[in-house]
Parts: structure tokens; C-alpha cells; sequence
């Protein structure tokens, strides 16, 4: 048969062996990528951060969460700054969609734009 490669049990065993750790690894990867939200279950909350990311909003966004945060302290005894807040609203956000995949808040705001 043109084109056929003929193989020995002990070669087709090597392959699927080898076709099985790429499939663990791609796994192990997968699993890691697929875990979305930071390995503590809480959010940090007022301790010195080393890593930094700069976000523009504009200004009606930087007044929302400014009354925002102050709703939450003046209504609910909560008081936080907005970088807590923000990172509040992040992890909620990555445990939607990890969760929730494509039905997730943020699948949904993201394909409507």
C-alpha cells in the first residue's frame, strides 16, 4: 500500500506513550491558563504591591468609582481606596469568567462593543 508505513508493537506503544505526555503537558497548561484569579482565595488587601498596571478611565468612569467608594463607606461601613476596589471588582470579574465562561459578564460587555 503506497504510503504506508508499517510499525513494530513496540514502536506503536512509543507513540501512543509519546502522543500521551504532549496531551498530559498540553493539559497541565491548559489547567494553569484556565486558572484565572489569583491562587489566594482573597483579594490582597492594603499591603505594598510590586507589580503595577496603568488603566485610563475617563472622567465619568473616575467619578463612578469614586462614589462608589464612597457609597460603600458612607452606606456599608466599608473603607477602602480604589486601588482595593478595583482589584475587588477585577477578581470578581476573572471568577465570572472562569466560572462562567462564555455566558460571563464579561464575555457579554466585550462582544456587545
Amino acid at each position: 500500500m503506497p504510503g504506508h508505513v508499517s510499525t513494530t508493537a513496540g514502536e506503536a506503544d512509543e507513540a501512543h506513550e509519546a502522543d500521551d505526555e504532549v496531551a498530559g503537558d498540553a493539559a497541565e497548561l491548559t489547567a494553569s491558563v484556565r486558572r484565572l484569579r489569583p491562587a489566594a482565595a482573597r483579594t490582597s488587601g492594603r499591603e505594598r504591591h510590586d507589580e503595577k498596571i496603568t488603566v485610563y478611565v475617563s472622567p465619568d468612569e473616575l467619578v463612578a468609582l469614586e462614589q462608589a467608594r464612597l457609597v460603600l463607606r458612607a452606606e456599608h461601613g466599608v473603607a477602602v481606596d480604589r486601588g482595593r476596589l478595583v482589584r475587588e471588582a477585577v477578581t470578581e470579574l476573572l471568577i465570572d469568567l472562569e466560572q462562567h465562561g462564555v455566558n460571563s459578564v464579561v464575555v457579554q460587555r466585550l462582544r456587545e462593543r
